[in-house]
């Protein structure tokens, strides 16, 4: 099942990517056409325009390092035993059932806050946070792990 998940996974951030990657080809080209226009309006507008596919690069770029270095520190942690366990009940639909979520936090924020340098400690943090369904938070703390675990290891 984790590999079928994985596999999935994998399948939809390549997809996505193809058709930011096409976008951006697109926009990049027409972008061009405009400043090869005469008009020094279509010049302006295609100057502005080719600021969309610069950007589109940048941010795709840094989530695919993002997503990478996630999967460096799952499997990392996986090796040493400190993933946190997918053990809370499920709704018939395979969403975690957010009550059990919730009871389950405060042990991973009183590993934080025991332990506020330690990016496993942030890991774990993400996951209970992601479970517990606040998608911005468990990013964040995501986030301070990755720039934890580029800082160096923690023992």
């Amino acid at each position: 099942m984790e590999f079928y998940r994985t596999y999935k996974v994998r399948l939809g951030v390549l997809l996505i990517t193809a058709l930011l990657v096409f976008w951006l080809a697109v926009a990049f080209q027409r972008s061009f056409l405009l400043l090869g226009d005469p008009d020094p309006v279509a010049k302006a507008l295609g100057a502005g325009y080719l600021l969309l596919p610069c950007i589109g690069a940048w941010a795709l770029i840094r989530e695919l390092l993002f997503g990478a270095q996630t999967q460096r520190m799952a499997r990392q942690l996986e090796g040493e035993g400190g993933l946190p366990v997918d053990d809370l009940p499920r709704t018939p639909s395979g969403r975690i059932v957010r009550s059990a979520a919730d009871r389950a936090f405060p042990a991973y924020q009183a590993e934080v806050e025991a332990d506020p340098e330690n990016w496993r400690s942030w890991f774990r943090l993400s996951c209970a946070y992601d479970a517990a369904g606040d998608r911005k938070r468990a990013r964040k703390a995501m986030r301070d792990a990755a720039r934890l675990y580029r800082q160096g290891p923690a023992a």
